[in-house]
C-alpha cells in the first residue's frame, strides 16, 4: 500500500490506521524524516506513535550525510522485502514524490554520459526540441519543446549511449521493486485552506515544542550547509531568530510561507502523477 500526499495532509495518521487494521508496517517515503537529529521540525512520528505499530527507514540516517535516491530504494526494497515474508503488509508512506516513482518505476541504469557529449548539448542553441525529434521521435511526442532542460538531457542519452531515453527507463521499470505487484494507491488531498491552516497550525507548534532547541543542537554539529538535513524547512527561519537576525513570531511566520510554497510545489508534481491513485479529500 502507498499513501502519498503533501505535508500535514494526514498521512502519518492514516497509515497507522491502516497498520492497525491491516496488520502493517509503515515504511518512510519522506526525503527529510529519514535524517535522526530533526524528528519534531520534519514532523516525524512521535515515539508514541512508533509504539503502536512498527515503523521503519526512520531517524536512520546521521545528517552529516547526504541520503539519495537510490540509497533510499535500496533500504526500502530491503524492508519491503522483510516486511512480505512476515506476513505482514508494507504500507509506504510519505510525500516525496521522487521515492514512489522510483519505487514503482526503478532508477534508469543509464551508462556515464562522456562530458564532451554533455557539455555540447548544454552548450548547444538554437530548437532543440527539433534536434531530439531527429533523433528520438517517441521522447520529443512527450516533452513540452519548452522543457529544456529534460529535452538536453534525452539527446545526452541518445548521443552517449545509441539508444532512446525510454529504452532505459522501461528496462528499470521491469526490475522495479513493485513490478508486478499489486499496488493500492492512496493520494491525500484535503481542501487547499483547510490544509494551509493544518500547515500554519503544525509549524507554530513544532517551534514551540522544541522545534528551536533542536536547531539549536543541529547547529552545534557545525554541518555543511550544503546538506540536506539544513535545508529543511525551519532550519534556516529559526537559525535566523537564533543569531538575532529576527524574533520568533517572525520566524515563525517565514517558516510557514515556506511550508505552503512547498506544499504548492508537492501538489504541482503530483498533479501528473496521479493516474492511478485513490484521491482522498480528507
Amino acid at each position: 500500500m502507498l499513501i502519498a500526499g503533501p505535508t500535514a495532509s494526514g498521512k502519518s495518521a492514516l497509515a497507522i490506521a491502516l497498520a492497525h487494521e491491516r496488520g502493517g508496517v509503515v515504511v518512510n517515503a519522506d526525503a527529510m524524516q529519514v535524517y535522526r537529529e530533526l524528528r519534531i521540525l520534519t514532523a516525524r512520528p512521535s515515539e508514541e506513535d512508533e509504539a503502536q505499530v512498527p515503523h521503519r527507514l526512520y531517524g536512520h540516517v546521521s545528517g552529516s550525510s547526504t541520503y539519495s535516491v537510490a540509497r533510499w530504494l535500496a533500504d526500502a526494497t530491503t524492508e519491503i522485502e522483510a516486511v512480505w515474508r512476515s506476513g505482514r503488509v508494507p504500507i509506504i508512506t510519505g510525500g516525496t514524490g521522487l521515492y514512489f516513482k522510483a519505487l514503482e518505476q526503478g532508477l534508469a541504469d543509464i551508462p556515464l554520459i562522456p562530458p564532451d557529449i554533455t557539455e555540447k548539448w548544454r552548450a548547444a542553441k538554437g530548437d532543440l526540441h527539433a534536434e531530439l525529434a531527429k533523433r528520438d521521435e517517441g521522447a520529443a511526442a512527450r516533452l513540452n519543446p519548452n522543457d529544456r532542460q529534460r529535452i538536453i538531457r534525452a539527446l545526452e542519452v541518445f548521443e552517449g549511449t545509441g539508444r532512446p531515453l525510454d529504452y532505459w527507463q522501461r528496462a528499470a521499470q521491469s526490475q522495479a521493486a513493485l513490478a508486478d505487484t499489486e499496488v493500492e494507491r492512496i493520494f491525500l488531498n484535503p481542501d487547499r485552506k483547510v490544509l494551509y491552516k493544518r500547515a500554519d497550525e503544525r509549524f507554530a507548534r513544532m517551534v514551540k515544542e522544541g522545534g528551536v532547541e533542536e536547531v539549536k543542537a543541529l547547529l552545534a554539529l557545525g554541518l555543511d550547509t550544503g546538506k540536506p538535513l539544513m535545508k529543511a524547512i525551519g532550519v534556516r527561519e529559526i537559525a535566523a531568530f537564533l543569531s538575532g537576525w529576527r524574533g520568533l513570531d517572525d520566524a515563525i511566520e517565514a517558516g510557514q510561507t515556506a511550508t505552503r510554497q512547498y506544499i504548492k510545489r508537492q501538489l504541482t508534481w503530483w498533479r501528473n502523477q496521479m493516474q492511478g491513485w485513490d484521491e482522498r479529500r480528507a
